[in-house]
């Protein structure tokens, strides 16, 4: 398992109120692999945000179905906090920044 592939994943994962992958609008600050479990670290676009076992649950399933994972875990952090620059260009295009 690498973590371009987790990527791969991650990429279809949308965020539920934007529409847009949680990976590109840059939510995903880090991906561990140890032996067969993915650690997710991700943050959301704000602190009081309610949405995320909403975005969670899916990672968690998508990992945690392909081959070789059997844990997957996503921890979440508001260091640093998430600002709009963290977006990919294609995100910043999507939703109007550029």
């Amino acid at each position: 398992m690498t973590k371009e592939t987790i990527i791969e994943v991650l990429k279809t994962i949308p965020d539920p109120e934007l529409g847009v992958s949680i990976y590109d609008l840059g939510l995903i600050y880090d991906i561990k692999i140890k032996n067969k479990k993915v650690t997710v670290v991700m943050t959301l676009t704000t602190m009081g945000c309610p949405l995320f076992s909403e975005i969670s649950d899916p990672i968690k399933n998508k990992i945690g179905n392909l081959k070789g994972i059997s844990k997957v875990e996503v921890e979440l952090t508001f260091d640093p906090p998430w600002e709009p620059a963290k977006m990919s260009k294609s995100a910043k295009l999507e939703l109007g920044f550029v």
